[in-house]
């Protein structure tokens, strides 16, 4: 009579979910609180706003809390709260579509990779394909085709984020692959398939959560260098990068007209980055 071998992953073992511990940490506590603060005043843009995004009045470059405008306006005479609540939003539409799409198109690869000598070899040269050309440059090719707006935004970043993705858990399942709990596996009769998805993934996985939040971070810039740069979203649509651009010639004159979309900037960057912190931190433990 033989007796089956059951293979215990080392994710199967631990005593309590990493992502909640990590994000009940001081540094997760305040990084989710800066981001989920962004977000709620993007998401609540319509209704916090006051004014449209687009209307134009007789006061440019009025300073915070002239005749309703809290943080003024710029050069045109739109409201800046207004622009600066839908540059947010239109922000977070853009990075919430595309590290996603980025991270699922760079897994799949990896998996494919994984699958077969020949297929790894493509995919990496792939990679290296994709990363050989810099953010900038890659962000010009894609505009110099499809042209400035929403699509080609996205489409580079979820390009920038394809190798960083599938590199990394690529890596991940060939680590995962020499443990002793996957050698238990197939001695104890487990197909190939099976150790994949219920064993070597779920260990694999744990670093691109964190990478998420990184990528998250990363796509901000993104979005931001290729509006201020003029390639991003068309105006008159606000972007947190657009209206960042718009202020740079009157720094002197109207320094407010900078400050919003800077602290806002600053308050992601840092609420993600403290994110990513606490669960790497938490997950390496």
């Amino acid at each position: 009579m033989t007796t089956q071998t059951t293979a215990h992953p080392p994710h199967a073992h631990k005593a309590r979910h990493p992502y909640r511990a990590a994000l009940a940490t001081a540094r997760g506590r305040t990084g989710l609180a800066l981001v989920g603060l962004v977000v709620l005043a993007g998401l609540l843009a319509p209704l916090l706003a006051g004014h449209g995004p687009t209307d134009q009045s007789g006061l440019a470059l009025a300073p915070p809390g002239t005749a309703g405008h809290l943080l003024g306006t710029d050069d045109l005479g739109r409201d800046l709260l207004a622009r600066l609540l839908h540059g947010i939003r239109a922000d977070l539409g853009i990075i919430v579509v595309a590290v996603p799409l980025g991270a699922a198109l760079g897994c799949l690869l990896a998996l494919a990779a994984a699958a077969h000598p020949i297929a790894d070899t493509v995919v990496q040269r792939t990679f290296d394909l994709i990363l050989a050309f810099p953010g900038l440059i890659l962000a010009l090719a894609v505009t110099a085709v499809l042209g400035p707006g929403r699509l080609p935004v996205i489409l580079v970043i979820a390009l920038a984020e394809i190798p960083v993705f599938g590199r990394l858990l690529r890596t991940g399942i060939l680590v995962q692959r020499g443990r002793e709990y996957v050698t238990a596996a197939r001695v104890g009769g487990i197909s190939g398939g099976r150790i994949l998805t219920r064993h070597i993934l779920p260990n694999a996985a744990d670093p691109l959560v964190v990478q998420i939040a990184v990528s998250l971070t990363v796509a901000v810039f993104i979005e931001g260098a290729m509006s201020f740069l003029g390639v991003g979203v068309r105006p008159p649509e606000p972007t947190l990068g657009a209206v960042l651009s718009q202020s740079m010639p009157y720094l002197a004159q109207a320094p407010h007209f900078a400050a919003g979309p800077l602290v806002t900037v600053t308050a992601l960057v840092l609420g993600l980055s403290l994110t990513a912190e606490a669960l790497n931190r938490e997950i390496r433990r």
